[in-house]
């Protein structure tokens, strides 16, 4: 599998058949036992591809989320 340098959005990780670490357990928490998140990481540590994540996932892409 490829690494996705420099790609940051989840959709395009999944179509193209990129390196992808899933997230789900610690995304599930993240919606369900929060109220407000500043993302405050450093550049170049994945919090536009968090958002796109989140993004694919409550747009209904489920065929992205299911591989």
């Amino acid at each position: 599998m490829k690494y996705p340098l420099g790609i940051q959005t989840f959709s395009e990780i999944r179509e193209e058949n990129y390196l992808y670490l899933d997230k789900t357990a610690l995304i599930y928490d993240l919606i369900n036992c929060g109220k407000v998140y500043f993302l405050s990481r450093p550049r170049r540590f994945g919090k536009s591809l968090l958002i796109s994540t989140l993004e694919a996932l409550f747009s209904g892409k489920k065929p992205f989320l299911m591989a």
